[in-house]
């Protein structure tokens, strides 16, 4: 099933984890409704701006999957509101070129760089809420004494 034009569910639910621990990561109606909303908005521009392969890392999770791998009680990926993209893989376009390019033409909820260098992040996080109050977050994840830190951008 597509989300968009260039984004299939198979790639927003797939998990190693999830196929390693038999757990179940099915979106309900809702979760695809939020989901088909950040393929239209967020990755499908992306995908028509730099006409390459954006790999998604981490897309939706349910709840089971969220605690198995430590996700914060409050992600947006358990609410199919929240895509975690890497470029780097396909060596065209880098991690920093999306984050950009998201801040500058998009909008969404919140914007992540997540961990990486000044110049390029690991990946990049991005949420949209279909139903409005995107606050347009910038944030910078590091790490600091072995936990995640935010910081505004």
């Amino acid at each position: 099933m597509h989300l968009s034009k260039n984004l299939l569910l198979a790639e927003v639910t797939k998990s190693a984890t999830a196929i390693k621990r038999g757990i179940a990561n099915e979106p309900t109606i809702e979760h695809l409704e939020n989901l088909r909303a950040i393929a239209e908005n967020v990755f499908q521009p992306i995908r028509e701006e730099f006409m390459c392969p954006i790999a998604v890392t981490s897309g939706y999770r349910s709840r089971e999957l969220n605690d198995a791998i430590g996700g914060s009680s409050r992600s947006q990926h358990c609410h199919g509101e929240a895509l975690d993209l890497d470029a780097d893989v396909y060596g065209v376009i880098t991690n920093a070129d999306i984050f950009h390019y998201i801040q500058d033409n998009l909008t969404f909820d919140q914007l992540i760089w997540e961990f990486g260098t000044d110049e390029n992040p690991d990946w990049v996080h991005v949420s949209y809420r279909k139903n409005g109050g995107n606050r347009k977050a910038v944030l910078r994840a590091t790490r600091s004494n072995g936990k995640t830190v935010y910081q505004h951008i």
